[in-house]
Formats: structure tokens, sequence, C-alpha cells
């Protein structure tokens, strides 16, 4: 049977590769272009998401035997996000740090609920073994989830799936959720903030630069998420000390979209019908459980602290960190205070995952 890709290697320049990575981007922007014509949100994102996927599931024999999309490549975009999120550091986000102990404590909750929940949905509904259900149940950390559910012997190739059906559920559903909501299509100019001023193109080489310098930082750090969240520490101290002010034109954005959302569209590379099919279902019930979770906290958190209930929704929205922060950012909702609740959310479910795994490590009755 066929497996799922998990990973991606580091980039190397061969050329087959670069030349069909470049079609699949070519193909995504074609993709994202025609949902910014049909007035879907996050255009850029959705639609190369889907562009890529469908490619997948047409055409997978005109993929290069073994294509994974490269990983050096994106994390170079993922920096970029990064950057534009400490962007928006500034002296009113640390005056809402009280605010926000409330929401981290109410995400703590969340992971914690969440879990417990989605582990009744996988090994009830599903019939998953128990590892498999555990792990496939957690509301974050999808590497963590992979290596630790490996190591216990659940099933990596629907372990794999699952995780990136929710993120890929999740960066879909939120952003059409939320343009119902306000009655008009959100994010389809790609983060209108970046886009007021006078942009100018000598601001995408220190935007890179940055990037690189950050993500250089975050390795030496081992921060979590380091690719994103060293580049997100020193924009937001260049940004706070006036030396370096990062005002990109808003189609760096739509690039990173459009990056971002090939990538994720490729995952399925490798995917039978029928686990598709069943992954789709339990992801569905998954993210729709968690969705729901999210709400009421946020709306309680709303009530007791007068925190944007918009912004809350999408703190607790259980996708990935860089894709929520792009999220963000598109919607113009606060990405850094985002960010921060999703690498709170993700450091929280990695401490659980890995306290309560030794119960699901034992055999199954």
């Amino acid at each position: 049977m066929a497996s799922i890709r998990i990973g991606s290697g580091p980039f190397r320049p061969d050329p087959r590769v670069v030349v069909f990575t470049a079609l699949l981007l070519a193909l995504g922007a074609i993709g994202g272009e025609g949902a910014k014509l049909l007035h879907l949100p996050l255009p850029w994102m959705l639609g190369s998401l889907l562009a890529a996927a469908v490619a997948v599931a047409v055409v997978p024999h005109r993929f290069p035997p073994g294509y994974q999309f490269p990983m050096g490549f994106r994390m170079v975009f993922i920096g970029a996000i990064g950057v534009l999120i400490g962007a928006q550091v500034d002296g009113a986000l640390l005056a809402q740090w009280s605010e926000m102990l409330v929401s981290l404590a109410g995400i703590t909750i969340f992971v914690f609920v969440a879990h417990g929940v989605n582990f009744w949905l996988f090994r009830r509904i599903g019939g998953y073994d128990r590892k498999t259900a555990f792990f496939c149940g957690t509301p974050g950390g999808v590497m963590e989830s992979i290596a630790l559910g490996e190591q216990a012997g659940a099933d990596i190739r629907v372990l794999a799936l699952q995780q990136f059906l929710r993120i890929i559920l999740v960066v879909s559903v939120v952003p059409v959720g939320l343009s119902i909501l306000h009655g008009e299509v959100l994010g389809s100019s790609a983060g209108l903030s970046f886009q007021q001023g006078e942009a100018r193109l000598v601001a995408v080489p220190i935007l890179l630069a940055v990037a690189i310098g950050g993500m250089l930082l975050g390795r030496a750090l081992r921060l979590p998420a380091g690719q994103l969240t060293g580049p997100l520490l020193v924009a937001a101290l260049l940004g706070a000390t006036g030396l370096v002010e990062i005002n990109p034109p808003g189609w760096v954005l739509a690039v990173a979209q459009v990056v971002i959302g090939t990538s994720l569209g490729v995952r399925f590379i490798g995917v039978t019908l029928r686990m598709l099919r069943l992954g789709l279902w339990m992801a569905i019930l998954s993210v729709g459980s968690m969705l729901a979770i999210g709400a009421l906290l946020s709306v309680a958190i709303h009530a007791v602290t007068g925190q944007s209930t918009e912004v809350l929704i999408l703190s607790f929205a259980p996708g990935g960190v860089t894709e929520m922060g792009l999220v963000a950012l598109s919607l113009s909702a606060n990405p850094a205070v985002v960010t921060l609740h999703h690498l709170y959310r993700i450091t929280i479910t990695v401490l659980e995952m890995s306290f309560l795994s030794r119960w699901v490590t034992r055999s199954d009755p």
C-alpha cells in the first residue's frame, strides 16, 4: 500500500525538482487568481492549496519519483511570515499582557478538552487503535505527534494524514466562516495593512535579511518553531527600537500564501482514496468539535476580558502556527497575539502528549 510523505528533506538543487516545483508554484498562482476571481476568502492560499491537491489527485504519475516540496525553500517564506508578524508588535500589544493571561489559561483548558474529545472520536467512531487515536487527536504539534506516535507504534500513515488534514481544514474553514459572519469576503487583498503608505521594493531585501538572520537565531537558541519565532522576535525588536521599518509591498504576502498553500496541497502525495475518505470524515468531526470548543471559550473570555472575539477565535483555531499567523495577517486580526497563543498551544500540547503517552503505549485490551 502506498505511504504518505510525512516530511520534506532539505532543499537540493536537483534540476528536475527545481523545475517541477516552479511549475507547481505557477499552478498554485493560477489557482490563487481563480479563487480571487471567485471572491473566495484568503484566495492565494486556498486557491493554490486546491490547485496542488487536484494535481496530486489527477496526475500523480507526472510527479517525479519520491517528490517532496523543498523544505528549505518553504522555510524562507515561513521566516518572511515571521518578520511580517513581528512587525505588528507594538506598545498596545504589550499592554494586553494581563488580558492574555486569561486567554492563555483558556488555551490550556482547550488543549486537554479538545484532545479528550478527539481521542473518543477517533477511537469509537473512527475505529482506530488506542495509540493511533491518541496521537491523531492532539490539537497541535504535527511533527512531535508523528515522531512520538511512530515510537509508540501508531499507524504512521493514518496519523500523518489526520494531522495534515486538521491543518488544511482549519485554514480553509476559518476564513470562510469569518467571511460569512462579516457578510463580506475577507483577506482577498492579501493583507491591506502592508499596502498602506509607501511600500517600497527596497523593503523586500530588508525583509529577507531579517528573516534569514532570525531563522539562524531561532536555530541557535533552539526556539520552538524557530524558523517562525526567530524572525518574529528579531523583527519585533528592530521595529520597537525604530532601527528598521518593515513595510513591504502587499504582493509579498500573496507570494507567501501561494508557497504555503502549494506545499500543503502536495501533502496528499501517496494517499489512497480509501484512506482519504475515512480520514476526511474523521477530520471534519474532529475539526468541527475543536472549533466549537474554541468558539465557546472565545465567547466566555470575551465576556470576561473584552478581547476581540474574532482574534480569540483565530487564536483557538487548531491550525498550524505558520498557517494561522498567515490567516491572521491576511485578515488584519492582530497576528502577533494570534501567533503567541498558537505557540503556547503547541507547547502545552507537546507537554501534555509527552506525559500522557506513557498511558497509551500499553497494548490495546
